[in-house]
């Protein structure tokens, strides 16, 4: 009798043990979306879902450009609301002044999808179709440019304006191959264990290539101690506190010493701006907190950047970059700026 009641729990047991390994194993597994990407120079992920319930972000008011509410209204498609996550690959250009620019843009969009409308208002828009594994590819004229558009599933939408349908094929070869469990790019194979447990947003590879001017990557007009092609682990975490981790994989110990200094004296120059302030706002009180607690330090040939913010500092800033009586002119969830909206839902 004995026995019999011991195998049912023997089998209880290892069913236990094999779904937390399996749960344990997806949480460690890059998201769907990034492993579909093509090889890149760099990978942008954002999981919207999370930061929607976390900030509201989907609540604030938007004024829309008339091409982009003709987007909506054509396909019932509100990216704050409807896009869950997205990710993005970014490849450098050989050719900076060519019609691509510096940086060409590979992208996936998980969300809600109306098929119907979407294929629909892609066949209005598109200068040519073809038919790649079993999908069809829409190649749409954009500011010189052609945006090839393809949906690789009823929750997925999958676009790159590089300039041969390479990556776009990469793509649908992926997703055909996801339910084996596609590794995803090299580069998400080399970086992706960086980035920490449950970032809700994150960046690897030179991520900076956006932001590169002469060959350094700026911000807001201020030039960062770090060149356009460095490697990069960015991320931002919700717990329920907002943390910041930039780490950079520098060449030699030096070269990290060297970057944790000068972030050091930057972080220094911004606290002494910031208290020389006589201002006593909510943001001006958030961006000295912030700056306060914000640590640059080395790790043998690695420079790590952290800091943390509550909730109510993200609010502050954000409010004061969009004063009162003056909304945004684009949706939080936007494509980068020389692509047009993505499709969903």
């Amino acid at each position: 009798m004995r026995r019999r009641s011991t195998i049912p729990l023997l089998i209880a047991l290892a069913v236990v043990v094999a779904l937390g390994v399996a749960f344990f194993l997806r949480a460690k597994a890059p998201p769907e979306a990034a492993r579909l990407l093509p090889e890149s120079d760099a990978i942008v992920y954002i999981h919207l879902k999370t930061l929607r319930s976390v900030t509201h972000f989907d609540e604030t008011p938007i004024t829309r450009s008339p091409d982009f509410q003709q987007f909506i209204d054509a396909t019932g498609i509100v990216p704050e609301r409807d896009l869950d996550a997205a990710a993005f690959g970014l490849h450098r250009m050989s050719d900076p002044r060519g019609p691509n620019g510096a940086v060409a843009y590979s992208e996936v969009f998980v969300g809600r999808f109306d098929t119907e409308k979407l294929q629909a208002y892609l066949r209005h828009i598109a200068r040519s179709t073809e038919t790649y594994s079993g999908r069809t590819v829409y190649s749409i004229p954009v500011e010189g440019r052609t945006l090839r558009v393809a949906q690789l599933a009823f929750d997925t939408v999958a676009a790159s304006n590089m300039p041969t349908p390479e990556q776009i094929h990469s793509m649908l070869d992926r997703s055909r191959a996801s339910a084996l469990g596609t590794p995803g790019s090299s580069l998400l194979a080399a970086r992706y264990s960086k980035v920490p447990l449950l970032a809700q947003a994150w960046g690897i590879g030179h991520i900076g290539l956006p932001f590169a001017q002469n060959g350094r990557i700026a911000l807001f007009g201020l030039e960062l101690p770090l060149p356009a092609d460095t490697d990069l682990v960015a991320s931002l975490r919700f717990t329920p506190s907002v943390h910041l981790r930039i780490e950079e994989m520098a060449p030699t110990d030096e070269d990290a010493r060297k970057t944790a200094d000068a972030m050091n004296t930057l972080l220094s120059i911004a606290r002494g701006l910031a208290a020389g302030s006589d201002q006593a706002t909510p943001s001006a009180v958030a961006l000295r907190n912030i700056l306060e607690n914000a640590t640059a330090e080395q790790h043998d040939s690695h420079a790590i950047l952290n800091a943390s913010a509550t909730l109510d500092q993200v609010r502050a800033l954000a409010t004061a970059s969009n004063p009162a009586g003056q909304q945004p002119t684009a949706a939080p969830a936007a494509p980068p700026a020389n692509t047009p909206a993505p499709p969903t839902r």
